[in-house]
């Protein structure tokens, strides 16, 4: 079966975050060009904004591979094989049901009410039958020409097209599903809130 890897994290996000660290990078010079004593207490904030404007914005990505689907997201990894997939979701964002739970997608969130008014049946054309609801009805998070809905159907159409197959007769391998902790991250940001809460207190 031909299979097409897919790497997803969306730009805006990439921008958002390379323009908040430029402009952080700067109020730091600036502090520390104007007072360096007093810049001491007042890097911490602008260097927290930064880590976590890099961990809402630029690290949340979505990766398809040939054995399952790789969701990184601000303090969590997950690797979740296909045979673990129980439904593909697109409420609030692409979610993706497993045999151990929900696995939101940060870097897919459903597209705001402004960008829903605008689509039309075209852009709904080819969505997979597992997508509908009741009475056959879609969410605008489900349309081909959003980034939920597009990545949503291309990570449905394989895993359809495994079960199809008859890929998943085997069952499912419960060691294959991982989830990694970004400790580095969730340390780096709570020593950052403790000296931007010293430096502002003391």
């Amino acid at each position: 079966m031909a299979f097409q890897e897919v790497s997803y994290r969306p730009a805006f996000g990439r921008t958002l975050a390379v323009s908040t660290v430029v402009v952080c990078a700067f109020g730091v010079i600036a502090l520390f060009w104007g007072d360096a004593a007093s810049a001491i207490r007042y890097v911490w904030p602008i260097i927290l904004v930064a880590v976590v404007a890099w961990a809402l914005f630029w690290r949340p990505s979505l990766r398809m591979q040939e054995h399952g689907v790789t969701v990184v997201n601000v303090f969590r990894t997950f690797f979740i094989p296909w045979p673990a997939i129980r439904a593909i979701d697109t409420r609030y964002s692409l979610t993706i049901h497993t045999s151990r739970g929900k696995v939101p997608v940060w870097a897919t969130p459903a597209p705001g009410r402004h960008r829903a008014f605008g689509l039309s049946a075209k852009d709904f054309d080819g969505v997979g039958t597992s997508a509908r609801g009741e009475h056959e009805s879609l969410r605008p998070s489900d349309a081909l020409s959003t980034p939920s809905g597009n990545l949503a159907q291309a990570i449905r159409g394989h895993w359809e097209s495994l079960s199809a197959a008859g890929a998943f007769a085997r069952g499912e391998d419960p060691e294959a599903q991982t989830v990694t902790w970004h400790y580095g991250t969730i340390t780096a940001i709570a020593v950052l809130a403790a000296a931007t809460a010293i430096g502002l207190l003391v």
